[in-house]
């Protein structure tokens, strides 16, 4: 996550990614991350590593004009 484009973005994603780390999809990747990297930085680096996966999802599901459907999800979530 460059530091180079819209700032109110990288704010959105950065909150939703510390709120998704708690989700159980994200869980395991969020605390891996954040072990490894250690007390300092863990959790920084951590919620840009989820935040990562969640404009790549966001991303394709505007390119492939998809609604939202984790694979657990018995219907779509989308409104």
């Amino acid at each position: 996550m460059k530091k180079n484009g819209p700032k109110y973005l990288r704010w959105a994603l950065i909150e939703a990614a510390q709120h998704a780390g708690r989700s159980a999809h994200y869980r395991d990747l969020y605390e891996r991350t954040r072990k490894r990297h250690g007390p300092q930085r863990g959790a920084k680096v951590a919620a840009i590593v989820v935040a990562r996966k969640l404009s790549s999802a966001i991303w394709h599901m505007l390119m492939n004009d998809e609604s939202f459907a984790p694979a657990s999800a018995a219907v779509t979530l989308a409104a």
